[in-house]
């Protein structure tokens, strides 16, 4: 029987929890599997890693550590913005989450962690940056 490698198309149902199992982030359950190329870098590297070597009906649980997955919490990733950078119809509060646009054009996401009359800071970390993940994955097909 076939074996996903490095190339190939595969469609997976998934679910990722955190390490202790209590917290699902994502699923594609009641939706249309995951459909993705290993090797193109379009998912969490370790998640690629772990349909390489599955056959099509196959179903696991892989634990991904957080440097194949979201990658480390990066102090470097918190920030203080002016808060005339910001809209003045954007209502700031902490807890929110801002989008900010790259030059590049590149979107990324932050939360607000403070607010004051002149600055904002903002943690643009990924919420699971520096979790370890678990994931259950069904590889239902190679094409």
């Amino acid at each position: 029987m076939a074996q996903a490698k490095h190339g190939d198309t595969v469609k997976v149902h998934y679910t990722g929890k955190l390490e202790d199992g209590t917290v699902v982030f994502d699923s594609s359950e009641n939706r249309e599997p995951l459909q993705f190329t290993i090797g193109e870098g379009k998912i969490i590297p370790g998640l690629e890693r772990a349909v390489v070597g599955m056959s099509p009906g196959e179903s696991k649980t892989e634990k991904i550590p957080a440097d194949q997955a979201f990658g480390p919490y990066r102090e470097e990733l918190i920030l203080e913005v002016d808060r005339q950078q910001i809209p003045a119809d954007v209502k700031l509060k902490v807890g929110k989450r801002l989008q900010f646009r790259h030059a590049n054009g590149r979107a990324t996401q932050a939360l607000v962690t403070d607010v004051s009359e002149s600055k904002v800071t903002v943690d643009a970390n990924h919420p699971l940056a520096r979790s370890d993940l678990i994931f259950n994955i069904q590889l239902l097909e190679i094409t």
